[in-house]
């Protein structure tokens, strides 16, 4: 039997959930709502006829038959959305944040931990084949005890201007994720940190972050990210890897966002793997969303809007501590221009905007 969902939010990642969904044949879409007519007017075109676009959501958050929703609007409509949700007993899959602070991100989690619906929220990198194959030989003790976590993500990406404003800087908006996949390897919770920025082009925030720290259970921790690697050069490129130290044995992963590579190291056997990237695992996400509202069990592959919260918090709390720490000016704005003015024309490139479907 097919969930009977409603789609809240059309734009970027709405769009993507909604190829998923289709392609699944687990969900009846039953709604896309979306503010904008352009984006009602592109699911008009894409949608079959049995599915309505509306332009108030509280008609599908109203309509009995909805099972769940997907909100994948903005963050700061995500926490008015979610309490509608609870409100009218429909099970959510959102996109994160889970809510524009702090505070109303607490309060969530709050809310839906009392409601009796199932709740999840898009924390990808938890569903990638290549963190789960890595966890898995840690799990079987081939590394020993695991000491180091170390995360780099370095991209050209977005610039300032390009889909940030309600998720704040880079390494909240993306480094929320690494934030998260540390935690999530360590097992632990976050004990101490230092964080160092760079104001790159002299814009108001930092857009390339390193902290470095400890969890709770002593585990060390270092994590990169920025969207500052070479947006001007000729052939660009990028660096990204997550490198786990143990003990005994090291396991390590590189990938080029098409093909990943997992060369594991440990005390019984060397390996390498080599799969497809797997993007965004929106399939994933959401064949575990549906798989458990039929069952009434959740899957364990679903992360918490808890796990959301916890990686926002210490993302923010990250940053702000780079604020406080020498935070140099490099470049100018109008470096930061001739940058956005290329990204206009690049066909190829990474952190793209998605062409509208």
């Amino acid at each position: 039997m097919k969930i009977k969902v409603a789609i809240i939010g059309f734009g970027r990642m709405g769009q993507m959930y909604w190829e998923e969904m289709q392609k699944s044949g687990e969900w009846d879409i039953v709604y896309i709502c979306d503010t904008q007519p352009a984006m009602r007017e592109k699911a008009q075109k894409l949608a079959p006829p049995s599915t309505r676009i509306v332009e108030d959501e509280d008609i599908p958050f109203n309509d009995p038959q909805i099972e769940a929703v997907g909100l994948f609007t903005l963050a700061d409509s995500r926490k008015r959305q979610i309490e509608k949700a609870v409100r009218n007993h429909k099970h959510i899959l959102a996109e994160k944040p889970i809510a524009d602070s702090m505070e109303g991100e607490q309060a969530v989690v709050a809310l839906a931990e009392q409601a009796d619906i199932l709740s999840t929220v898009n924390l990808y990198l938890r569903n990638a084949w290549y963190h789960q194959a890595m966890k898995q030989f840690i799990r079987e003790g081939e590394i020993g005890e695991l000491a180091i976590i170390r995360i780099c993500h370095m991209t050209p990406g977005l610039v300032p201007g390009e889909g940030h404003e309600y998720e704040g800087p880079a390494f909240h908006d993306c480094g929320m994720h690494y934030v998260d996949i540390a935690r999530w390897y360590a097992e632990s919770s976050y004990k101490t940190w230092h964080a160092q920025g760079v104001r790159m082009w002299s814009y108001k925030d930092p857009w390339w972050v390193q902290c470095h720290g400890t969890f709770e259970n002593g585990v060390a921790f270092d994590i990169t990210q920025g969207f500052v690697y070479g947006q001007l050069s000729k052939d660009q490129t990028h660096n990204s890897y997550t490198d786990l130290i143990g003990t005994k044995g090291i396991v390590r992963m590189t990938h080029d966002f098409k093909t990943a590579t997992v060369d594991l190291h440990g005390i019984h056997q060397t390996t390498r793997l080599q799969e497809p990237f797997g993007g965004k695992n929106l399939d994933k996400l959401c064949h575990y969303m549906a798989q458990s509202i039929r069952s009434g069990v959740r899957d364990e592959h679903l992360p918490l809007f808890r796990d959301s919260a916890e990686a926002s918090r210490y993302a923010w709390m990250f940053l702000k501590d780079a604020y406080q720490n020498d935070l140099p000016c490099i470049g100018d704005l109008q470096t930061l221009e001739e940058i956005k003015e290329r990204r206009k024309h690049l066909k190829n490139g990474y952190g793209l905007l998605r062409p509208a479907l």
